[in-house]
């Protein structure tokens, strides 16, 4: 099963960190947000794609010396505009009939990600105090997912979308159309295919979006070898 990591951001957010590393490559407790992640993949993940454009030399450079994923291949988005389109340009380097997608900047628990991967397709979400600050998951009667909103004006707690998830390779035939901010969204990939069909929900036990350089602090006092080691 192939496994796509997108890994392009700039990481605006966390500079000055990130004028120098990419998001991905800053270190939590030794070990890079990267290899947290292709560590935390299930076994039945043997190949990877990971998209970049950011620093890409230096990822590239990672990828050539770690040892959890022996198969990979790195795709440059040239221009980016938004997830949609990194998941778009991987359309040819993808080989298997169902694959994983995550954001190569959070942390996941890794039985979280094997549960995952058992859907053909499905979105992988954990409950937040404050929804305005997330993409929220609004499900149907069945607990199947209806459709995903971007920052929803709601209080109270609420299913977010953590940017892990497992599409069939028809996810590739949806025709992506800008979105307001200008950008194709990975999240009209996940609607669309929940209007036509089943998007299994997942929550997850553990997820930590590395967000902000306070965020990142505070992983390094975590103890996550237990919650994110897959293999």
């Amino acid at each position: 099963m192939d496994a796509v990591i997108l890994a392009a951001g700039l990481g605006t957010r966390l500079r000055p960190y990130t004028l120098e590393t990419p998001k991905p490559l800053l270190p939590v407790r030794g070990r890079p947000i990267l290899g947290w992640a292709l560590g935390a993949l299930p076994t039945t993940v043997d190949r990877v794609v990971v998209v970049v454009n950011y620093l890409a030399e230096q990822i590239e450079a990672y990828l050539s010396r770690q040892k959890h994923i022996k198969e990979w291949v790195m795709v440059r988005q040239e221009q980016p505009r938004g997830t949609g389109d990194a998941l778009r340009s991987c359309r040819e380097y993808v080989r298997s009939n169902t694959f994983l997608t995550l954001n190569g900047d959070d942390l996941y628990g890794a039985a979280d990600l094997a549960s995952l991967a058992l859907c053909r397709a499905g979105v992988l979400v954990h409950e937040v105090d404050r929804p305005r600050q997330f993409g929220i998951a609004f499900l149907k009667p069945d607990g199947t997912l209806e459709h995903l909103v971007e920052k929803p004006d709601l209080d109270g707690r609420r299913l977010a979308n953590t940017g892990a998830y497992v599409f069939p390779r028809e996810v590739f035939d949806v025709e992506l159309k800008l979105s307001a901010r200008g950008e194709y969204e990975i999240t009209d990939y996940v609607t669309a295919l929940a209007q036509t069909g089943t998007v299994h929900v997942v929550e997850a036990t553990f997820w930590l979006p590395i967000g902000t350089v306070e965020v990142w602090q505070e992983a390094q006092n975590r103890d996550l070898d237990a919650v994110l080691k897959g293999r």
